[in-house]
This record gives C-alpha cells, structure tokens and sequence, in this order.
C-alpha cells in the first residue's frame, strides 16, 4: 500500500477499522494460495480473507462459472424471481446440512445468517431468551452482537435479548480448564443446568455456539460437549444453532461441519465465508417448521443472487470433486504437528490448538498463564517480514490464527511451517 493511498484511507474511513500491519499492504492480485501486493512482494496466505477465499484465488472453475452468469447480462434480479442458481445451490445445502426436511434462506454475511437464525428461533419460541458462550463471536449487528461474548467486538452495551453466557472450550485458562475433557464436558453440563434454574424465566429461545471460536482464537470444547447440551436443551424444547461461519464445508478436516464431531444435529445451523470464495454469500438452513417461523413477509435483496449462487456452486462442486475436506485433514496434521514439536514446548506457548485447516498457537508470559498479545504481534509482523500472511485473534488479542485455503498444498503447508516457526523463535529471542 502506498502512503498515499493509507493517508486516502484514514480520511475517510472510520478509526475503528483496524489496518493489519505496521505498515499496511494493498493486495493487488492473487493465485492459488500466493497474493501478490502493490510492490509486487508475494506471499503464501495462511489467512485467506479470514477464511473466506477458501478455494484459494484465480480458481478457474469459479471464475468461469460467474463469466458464464455475467454474460446473460443479468447480475442481479431480487429474490422476487425465481433464480436457478439460487435454487440449485439450496437444495445441496439442505442435503449436505444433515438437517431433516430443512429450508435454506440466503443472506449476504454471516452476521446476517445469525440475525435471521435468531429471527426465526425467537419466533418460533416466542420468546427473546438465548442462551451463548463467553468469548463467542457472532457478528456487528445488533442482535448478533448482543450474543457475542467478547467484549473487544461488543460495540455496544445495548442488548435487544435477554442473553444467559455458558463457559466456552478454553483449556488455558478459567474455571473449567484445569479438568479433564470428560469433567470439563460433565462440569459445562452442569452449569447450563444451573444457569436456565437461576438466570432464565424457563422458556428460552436457544442456545447459539460455535463448535470452534473463530474471533475467539480457536478455543473449542471436548468432542461431545454439544451432545451434553443438546440432551438438556431437548427437555426443554430450546432449540440448537450451530455457528459454522467458520467451521463449514470440511475446513475442521475430521467432519463436512464441526457440529458434527459432537454427535448431535442442530435445528439451525448459519454458514458465510468460504462457501463464496470471495463473493458476498452466507445464509441459515433449518428444520423448516423452524424456518418457517417469520409471521410476516422478509427477504433479503441481495441475498443468494445470480452472481454469488453461480460461484458459490462452483465452490460446492469442487469442493466435493477435490474431497477438499480430506486435503484439510492431511495437510492441517502437517502444520499442527509441525507446530507442537518445533515450538510447542517453548514456555512462552500456551498451546497450539485447533482442527484442520483451523489452527491457532496461543502465546503467554515465559512461565505463566497471563497473556502476551506484544509477542503475538512480534510473530505476526517476522511471519509477514518471512512472505507468510497469518490472522491474530483471541479475548487478549495473543493468538495466531491459521486458516489458509482448503487446496493448500503439503509442500506449502511445509514452506509455510518453516516461517512460522523462524518467525515465533526469532521474535521470542530465540536462534532460529
């Protein structure tokens, strides 16, 4: 980026949009896992749009299928018409969501899915009581932000639903973390039990979670805490939205969706991001006697149009084609593994966490629990300084998260394994 075009940008943007970088870079083109910026220094991206370039960039099956939508000259018709993309790309949705009889509803972000997920569930239960998780992340909207449980992104103490906070998956730190997965799973149990006996009037609406905490640094539960939940949720007629803005279409490696490693099928479940690849596209899929709960007329103008149905078509067929979910296993392993014994026993990591394509190392104070986002940006700015384009995240600000295209390559995965591991032991002080 040019000092003139940073200048341009503060101008007239708003401060609280945050720049990554000392020094900000525009990306000026892009191909496969490599962006290219206005000085022409190229870098492999381990961050992809926050997950949203999922296929990589310059894919040619999904440039072409938006080419072939463009040339019928019509980009853009209102849901009003019947549109064929639109239609073609719902019905695998519904199939691959695992939902029964389900509905999809297209929206343009997944702040927009959680808005509509939370529409429909309060409808349905007639009531504006919903249960989330600390250090969740749900959106910039007004309802989605009122169910975020991190305050950094919680833009406003304003709150139009009652909202009851459930202990999150961390293992660093809190009540929670010093027990074993199976007391950490009996223990979370117990508190929902305890939190709808003495925060709630009984009738609550849902539980809204994230089977990974994208915003939140990549802290997720035991396997099968969603399975206790959903057992308590069930006698009460709650209903379950899983979150999989992040964690969708097979980036966890293990599971199509991340609610699945738990054993359980939400009755709504909201996914954005990578389904685009890059184009505005999102929405909610339900059981439709859920979906179905909106007593007057809504839809979204932009949601699910010509050009962002065509690619996100394109996205889901190569996606299934490439069996991209088992590259995520594969190639995810090769990070994670490479991450925990080159620097996993270093005493300023707290953990190198995750599933996947969905990986986060956490970074502490040398012997301590107490964070240390100033060496997290350290490593962030020798990771970039190194050609490597990485996330920060987390409540303190102190995790290095990792989501790169689902077509990395394991030659990449390793390319980008060395400079990560150069950049954390460099910035901790340490010989390369």
């Amino acid at each position: 980026m040019t000092d003139d075009l940073l200048a341009r940008h503060r101008a007239v943007l708003p401060s609280w949009m945050p720049l990554y970088y000392a020094e900000p870079i525009e990306l000026v083109s892009g191909s496969g896992r490599r962006v290219t910026d206005a000085q022409g220094r190229s870098y492999l991206d381990f961050f992809g749009g926050v997950l949203t370039n999922m296929i990589g960039y310059d894919i040619p099956e999904i440039r072409e299928a938006v080419e072939r939508q463009l040339a019928t000259g019509i980009a853009h018709t209102s849901t009003l018409y019947l549109i064929r993309q639109q239609v073609e790309l719902a019905e695998k949705i519904a199939q691959r969501s695992g939902i029964p009889d389900a509905r999809v509803f297209f929206t343009n972000s997944g702040t927009e899915a959680n808005e509509a997920a939370l529409l429909v569930a309060t409808n349905h239960r007639r009531s504006h009581q919903i249960l989330a998780v600390r250090n969740s992340y749900h959106g910039r909207s007004y309802a989605a932000m009122g169910v975020t449980g991190n305050r950094n992104w919680s833009a406003s103490g304003l709150n139009p639903l009652q909202v009851a906070w459930l202990h999150s998956g961390d293992r660093v730190r809190g009540l929670l973390a010093r027990l074993s997965a199976d007391e950490q799973v009996d223990a979370a149990v117990e508190d929902l039990r305890e939190v709808l006996a003495t925060q709630t009037a009984g009738d609550v609406a849902a539980l809204i979670a994230e089977p990974i905490q994208g915003v939140g640094g990549f802290v997720h539960p035991p396997d099968g805490l969603f399975a206790g939940w959903k057992k308590v949720l069930d006698e009460h007629g709650i209903l379950f939205i899983a979150d999989e803005v992040q964690t969708g279409w097979g980036r966890t490696g293990e599971h199509f969706w991340g609610y699945q490693a738990h054993g359980v099928t939400p009755d709504l479940l909201t996914f954005a991001k990578g389904i685009g690849n890059g184009f505005a596209l999102a929405g909610v899929v339900g059981r439709a006697e859920v979906l179905e709960s909106v007593p007057a007329i809504s839809f979204s103008t932009f949601g699910g149009n010509p050009i962002s149905t065509a690619a996100g078509n394109a996205v889901l067929d190569y996606l299934i084609a490439h069996d991209l979910q088992a590259n995520a296993a594969r190639v995810g392993a090769i990070l994670a593994d490479g991450l925990r014994s080159a620097v996993g026993g270093l005493d300023c990591v707290a953990e190198v966490r995750g599933k996947g394509l969905m990986l986060g190392v956490e970074f502490v104070r040398p012997g301590s629990s107490e964070p240390d986002p100033a060496l997290t940006n350290r490593v962030f700015e020798a990771a970039r300084d190194g050609g490597l384009l990485a996330g920060k995240g987390g409540l303190h600000g102190n995790v290095l998260r990792m989501g790169p295209p689902l077509t990395l390559t394991e030659e990449e995965a390793r390319e980008g394994l060395a400079i990560l591991v150069d950049a954390i032991r460099t910035a901790a002080g340490l010989a390369a």
